[in-house]
């Protein structure tokens, strides 16, 4: 980028070309994102403004966010946001970014909760808070609570909540798993739990394993050991035929549905597949 005067339009073509040469996986949508980002304007915006030269203070943020995506940074975490279920969220390295596939959980627990007018449910876990704040978003009468064993990511997930107008009908609470809501019992139990075995995490991508946070992430030596804590200790804070949703591993199916049958508190219901057709998520009534 020698030339003294670049237009958006040019700055965005030959980023994109740059990224790509790189080897970015998605070059013209990162360089959409983080220009957009660097402008201070929406994505769509720099197609009628392609034309308009870039100031000097635009150029060099640009510059800096593009080096730290060639580094492995996540274009969410660059632009501290990432949209999931329609709702643009608030994300930082505290948090696991959301992915669309998430978004099934969030589907099926609406759709059982449909004909319920106040069900009260728990998200264990909540990270940036996706979960509970679109369910409680979409289900106006939906109680969450919130357990997260990260104070920064509770942090995280109160903003969001505070965003979408729904912190009067979440509450936040710190502290590992069941133990901050002892005693009480809930319709609906939902979590994405860590689940990737502890040895496969230096294979992840980069962008995941060097800055997603772990504790989001490592599920132990074989991946279950906060999916059997789930499993095993849910049937006690679940209301009489209340419902288990818990996001998996896709490889991870036959022997999660094998837990939960085994457990034999459970009525199982079918796999729900994601956008790619792969598992992603049990259900589980309680008997």
């Amino acid at each position: 980028m020698a030339k003294d005067t670049w237009t958006l339009g040019e700055l965005l073509d030959w980023t994109a070309k740059h990224l790509a040469e790189k080897g970015s996986e998605s070059p013209r949508l990162d360089a959409e994102v983080l220009l957009a980002h660097a402008v201070g304007c929406k994505r769509i915006e720099l197609y009628t403004r392609h034309g308009e030269p870039a100031a000097p203070e635009q150029r060099q943020r640009y510059r800096e966010l593009i080096g730290k995506r060639l580094e492995g940074c996540p274009v969410a975490y660059l632009v501290g946001r990432k949209e999931f279920f329609s709702l643009e969220l608030e994300v930082s390295s505290a948090v696991l970014i959301p992915r669309p596939d998430s978004e099934h959980l969030v589907m099926e627990c609406l759709r059982l909760a449909e004909k319920q007018a106040a069900p009260a449910v728990l998200d264990l876990g909540v990270g940036s808070g996706n979960l509970a704040v679109a369910i409680a978003h979409r289900h106006k009468g939906a109680q969450v609570t919130a357990v997260d064993l990260s104070p920064t990511a509770l942090a995280v997930a109160q903003r969001n909540a505070e965003k979408h107008g729904v912190a009067g009908r979440v509450a936040f609470l710190h502290g590992d798993l069941f133990a901050p809501v002892a005693g009480r019992q809930f319709d609906f139990i939902v979590s994405n739990p860590p689940y990737i075995p502890h040895g496969d995490l230096v294979r992840l991508a980069p962008g995941v394993r060097d800055y997603e946070p772990h504790l989001a992430l490592d599920g132990g030596t074989d991946g279950f050991t906060v999916f059997d804590r789930l499993v095993q200790e849910a049937v006690g804070y679940l209301a009489p035929t209340g419902w288990l949703l818990i996001e998996i591993g896709a490889p991870q199916e036959q022997a999660a549905r094998q837990r939960l049958t085994g457990h034999g508190g459970y009525e199982l219901a079918n796999t729900i597949h994601d956008y790619s057709g792969h598992p992603r998520v049990l259900a589980a009534r309680r008997k």
